[in-house]
């Protein structure tokens, strides 16, 4: 069956009546705010609506089309959820499910997460057992998310986040790893299999092509009766980030992504100091905007145009107030540079080197 491709006319039309039915919903809705803000929820709807309204027309079968049904469920259940917690620092929790509770891995995460709950954190895990389990067991039920997915041979929750609100069944793999990657402040790894991989080249991956923001990225493991770690990571970064280094596949400074922690308090401590000065940052325009909780001094920005100029494109790193695209955190100060938009892993190197400055307003 030849499908039919409506005419101009038929678009112009079809556009008018889709804008005065999410204009009609936008009016009785309570979150739809006002002002440029309001305009753009509305027109980013309309835009929702009219892509789902010419799939009628685009010969997909119907698995394609539940596939595209469900995965938007998933994520706005799931960002209805995450979005009552905005303004909480989450730390995102991987691992094996098959971790036994006697092992020293799931002794390590449970309490890394009881550590960062302590700092007003909360953890983001599978729903399962092993190490998923400890990650709840740590920061508790209260501090608690729990992203299950739908397997033959997992489809239970684990009995700390059975029946919790913050408990969410995702069909998908990728609305799951969205949900984890999109929410986090941080990343703790653990020992794990398969899957466990998936997810921390997932957020390497991310982080060194630019489509996530950088965050601690720490790997925990257990440790042996003389207090020493059981040396999964190390064999881990020799089997295979090596062999990527020396194969050309990855950059010298890629390795800079992610860190070892020796401990499970050692792996807190990381992702704090990461926040220290830090707080987020942002694109605008060509420009990336660094927000920092305090100022840095005049000679302070100087050293870091001096020792970061490979990877800024032209100009000079500038300290600035909020810019005018930004609408968030306009108390903070800022620091505004053209990025080259590449060697991620010499930004994370220069975020820490912000982190490390001193509080004295004349160093």
């Amino acid at each position: 069956m030849t499908p039919h491709h409506p005419s101009p006319s038929e678009d112009d039309s079809m556009r008018e009546r889709v804008e005065a039915l999410v204009r009609e919903a936008a009016e009785a809705s309570q979150h739809v705010g006002t002002g440029n803000m309001a305009g753009r929820r509305r027109r980013h709807v309309e835009e929702l609506a009219l892509t789902s309204l010419k799939l009628l027309d685009d010969g997909l079968d119907a698995g394609q089309m539940k596939l595209l049904e469900l995965s938007m469920k998933e994520m706005r259940r799931a960002y209805r959820m995450f979005n009552r917690y905005r303004g909480v620092r989450k730390v995102s929790i991987f691992g094996s499910a098959r971790t036994p509770e006697t092992h020293p891995d799931y002794h390590a995460a449970r309490q890394f997460g009881q550590l960062m709950a302590a700092e007003s954190w909360m953890a983001i895990t599978g729903a399962g057992d092993g190490i998923m389990k400890a990650g709840h067991e740590g920061p508790t039920r209260e501090s608690s998310f729990g992203l299950s997915i739908r397997l033959p041979f997992e489809t239970n929750a684990n009995e700390v986040i059975a029946g919790d609100e913050k408990l969410l069944s995702f069909r998908y793999f990728f609305t799951r790893k969205l949900m984890f990657v999109s929410h986090s402040d941080a990343v703790a790894v653990f020992p794990g299999g398969f899957g466990t991989m998936d997810e921390i080249f997932e957020v390497l991956t991310l982080v060194q092509t630019g489509k996530s923001p950088i965050v601690p990225i720490v790997l925990v493991e257990g440790a042996d009766a003389e207090g020493k770690p059981l040396g999964y990571w190390k064999r881990w970064e020799f089997g295979v980030v090596e062999n990527l280094l020396s194969q050309g596949w990855i950059s010298p400074e890629d390795p800079g992504l992610y860190e070892f922690a020796s401990s499970p308090a050692d792996a807190a401590r990381r992702i704090q100091r990461f926040y220290h000065r830090y707080h987020s940052s942002r694109y605008v325009d060509d420009h990336l905007v660094i927000r920092l909780k305090r100022p840095l001094s005049a000679g302070q920005v100087k050293t870091l145009d001096a020792e970061f100029r490979n990877i800024i494109k032209s100009g000079h790193i500038e300290q600035t107030g909020a810019l005018e695209a930004e609408g968030e955190h306009p108390d903070l100060p800022r620091l505004r540079f053209h990025f080259a938009k590449r060697a991620f892993g010499t930004l994370r190197r220069m975020i820490d080197r912000i982190n490390a400055m001193p509080d004295d307003a004349n160093a």
